[in-house]
């Protein structure tokens, strides 16, 4: 049976770059396209459709944090940042727009290919299945989260989630009241250990825009709650469970 390749958009000014990545993800399975700027990456994004962009932050034309702006504008696609900026808050500015991880140049080949392997599997993963109600329906105060579907509604709006935010959510929700270090949430929702302490600025990044959709007050939350000392929790759950 003919199994439909994931397609891989690669987005870098440096030719050397994206001529290794081509080759290496096109060995390993994957259908790569790939753009050699900002504005040329929303073209080939919006033609091709693709499973999982890999984008550069210092580009020509439209830089990696603008098209990540756009592209969540319209879409939930996953995206890995690459950056070769010193300051972490640089690096930090691409989670805060929209991106799921990032890696830092110089990178490993390896080590990327790693990284979209665990966020394409947690993005199509339908559920943890871990505690949850097997009907996939939770209604906790004014949110409504189907796990069946991966969607949440907040006052019955639809609230957009990546996919890496929904795993998260669903991670903290599938034991409510516990508290999950940064670090085991790293490894269960991104599928690496942290190898320095600021790879876990991933998971506050993530953890704020989750905040940011779904609490009425982010910064006095109700719902994800900061246990001091260890990391994150989703409140008990008392209320229905459909």
């Amino acid at each position: 049976m003919y199994t439909q390749k994931e397609k891989i958009l690669v987005v870098d000014d440096e030719t050397s770059i994206r001529r290794i990545l081509e080759t290496r993800l096109s060995m390993i399975g994957y259908e790569v396209v790939s753009a050699a700027d900002g504005e040329e990456a929303l073209l080939v994004f919006r033609k091709e459709y693709p499973n999982l962009v890999v984008l550069d932050v210092m580009m020509p034309k439209l830089d990696g944090y603008g098209v990540c702006q756009e592209l969540r504008k319209e879409s939930d696609v996953p995206i890995i940042m690459l950056t070769a900026l010193g300051d972490v808050s640089d690096r930090i500015t691409g989670l805060e727009l929209g991106a799921d991880d990032y890696v830092i140049k110089p990178f490993s080949p390896k080590e990327l290919e790693a990284r979209i392997r665990s966020v394409l599997r947690r993005a199509e993963k339908i559920s943890i299945n871990s505690g949850i109600p097997t009907s996939g329906i939770i209604n906790i105060s004014f949110l409504k989260i189907d796990t069946n579907k991966r969607q949440v509604y907040k006052n019955n709006q639809r609230v957009r989630l990546t996919g890496m935010e929904f795993s998260l959510l669903e991670l903290l929700i599938s034991k409510a009241g516990e508290a999950f270090s940064r670090s085991s949430i790293l490894q269960e929702v991104w599928g690496y250990t942290p190898e320095r302490h600021v790879d876990t600025r991933v998971v506050d990044v993530h953890i704020s825009r989750l905040r940011s959709k779904l609490e009425d007050d982010p910064s006095n939350p109700d719902l994800i709650l900061t246990a001091r000392g260890t990391g994150y929790l989703f409140q008990r759950i008392t209320e229905s469970m459909k």
